[in-house]
């Protein structure tokens, strides 16, 4: 049987890391084996609904690169592929599934059920329907007066439901701990729990990945795969992602989303990256991997437990290790746009390539280069360092003897600026230091910057670099 996952997000905003990541892992089990990776969007919950987050969702999945072979906009045999747009077919099933003993109709005014039932897990105690009690012939004729119901599921069952977990083995769940849930709203649409079994059923869906609170419910679906005669699919339910031991990765408490990482200057490779390492592992050192690689050696059978705490600074890290990995033209574009405020003329090139080894997310780029534009106003103190045996008047001396020894300088580049300042520090008998480290103050007004004096000087052209040497004697004065 040819593997076939789906991607099914609700579109109700941003596009969360934790849903990325499942996303990931299903698009992982089904290439790494050949098979398709199947796109749904589940909008039947249009109190949550989102204008443009479908958008996001699509835009979201190709920037990484995880395309999809059956979607809302390329079509494919077993759509449509948009929940809202197979209402009549949930509609047809719940009926089904009465007919068949496994769901009855209910009048009971249970709006907070219904909605309840949108949260996915049960939070509320097993509900005795009197409902279930009303002979069939007698609900549909309460239906065709016209009386609004919703359809409920029965558990039928006693005794113990046991299913296989691909990530946590065997697992044993009571069916008396199980709720007689809505299936199919008064409004017509169906519930989560409904709409899964029958979209995963009629779309040949293989295998089911999905967060670890859904394993209570499990059962539930298992008995509507029972009451149709249908085989289950095979189920991957994963930990968490959380923000610290106690807590989820969350979006509603101020948890970045991918598209907030990216804004910050996060490459959508390396965010793809670190996320296939929060819960699976290869079975070595490695860290770096790219889509191609990872659909490679990706095995389900390796996915964890236990829930993985999202660590900032390590995706700060990995996401340098991709910075320092692009070409020298791939940097400078991607950096481009952070240079847009600058007006004064630099060697953009030059930027570039003191940025890129210096920097571990682009957001950096901007604090790094705040100087180029205008230095900004300091103290002298700045020039007082014991490790380069500068003072302020040690700084002044320098700096009067480099802006004529500069202003003489025709081939300005990094190598031929930097023996100048050498051998200047030479013939008047001082460090190298006491030389490059004021000319990289007075250039730039910080004791950071991205390079030494003679890069910054490169990346400001001979005109600035002589004028801001001079700005800076007239402030040592």
């Amino acid at each position: 049987m040819k593997t076939r996952t789906r991607f099914a997000p609700s579109p109700t905003g941003y596009m969360h890391i934790g849903n990325l990541r499942t996303a990931l892992y299903e698009y992982l089990i089904a290439k790494s084996t050949g098979g398709d990776f199947i796109l749904r969007i589940e909008d039947t919950d249009q109190k949550r609904y989102v204008e443009g987050a479908t958008d996001i969702i699509f835009k979201t999945l190709k920037r990484v690169g995880m395309l999809w072979d059956e979607g809302p906009d390329i079509g494919g045999n077993f759509g449509p592929y948009v929940q809202s747009e197979r209402k009549s077919i949930y509609a047809e099933y719940a009926h089904k599934l009465v007919e068949l003993g496994g769901a009855h109709y209910c009048f009971c005014a249970h709006k907070d059920e219904e909605e309840n039932e949108e949260e996915n897990i049960t939070t509320h105690a097993k509900l005795k329907d009197p409902c279930r009690l009303i002979p069939l012939g007698e609900a549909k004729k309460r239906i065709a007066a016209g009386e609004p119901f919703v359809v409920r599921q029965n558990i039928n069952k006693k005794g113990t439901s046991i299913f296989h977990d691909v990530v946590y083995g065997d697992i044993e769940i009571d069916y008396d701990e199980l709720d007689e849930g809505v299936l199919l709203k008064s409004d017509g649409l169906p519930t989560y729990n409904f709409a899964n079994v029958i979209d995963d059923h009629l779309m040949q869906i293989s295998h089911v990945v999905r967060g670890n609170e859904y394993i209570s419910s499990t059962p539930k679906y298992n008995l509507i795969y029972e009451a149709f005669g249908w085989e289950p699919p095979i189920y991957v339910h994963v930990p968490p992602v959380m923000k610290d031991a106690q807590h989820k990765l969350s979006k509603r408490n101020g948890d970045a989303s991918f598209q907030d990482l990216v804004a910050k200057g996060y490459l959508p490779e390396a965010i793809l990256n670190y996320i296939a390492l929060l819960g699976w592992n290869p079975g070595d050192e490695r860290e770096i991997f790219s889509l191609d690689e990872l659909k490679q050696c990706f095995t389900s059978e390796r996915l964890n437990k236990s829930p993985a705490i999202f660590d900032i600074n390590k995706l700060t890290w990995m996401n340098g290790c991709y910075i320092r990995n692009l070409s020298a033209e791939e940097f400078a574009a991607l950096a481009e746009p952070y240079y847009a405020h600058i007006t004064t003329p630099i060697d953009r090139i030059a930027l570039s390539a003191a940025l890129q080894p210096r920097v571990e997310t682009l957001g950096q780029i901007t604090e790094q280069i705040d100087f180029l534009q205008a230095v900004k106003e300091y103290s002298p103190a700045l020039y007082e360092n014991k490790k380069m045996k500068t003072t302020s008047e040690i700084a002044r001396k320098a700096l009067e003897l480099v802006l004529p020894v500069l202003s003489e300088v025709t081939e300005w580049t990094n190598e031929n600026l930097f023996e100048t300042l050498k051998n200047t520090a030479v013939a008047h008998e001082m460090k190298n230091g006491q030389i490059l480290y004021p000319v990289r103050i007075a250039l730039s007004g910080k004791e950071t910057t991205p390079g030494g004096a003679t890069e910054l000087a490169v990346i400001l052209g001979k005109e600035e670099t002589l004028k801001r040497i001079k700005t800076a004697i007239d402030k040592l004065s």
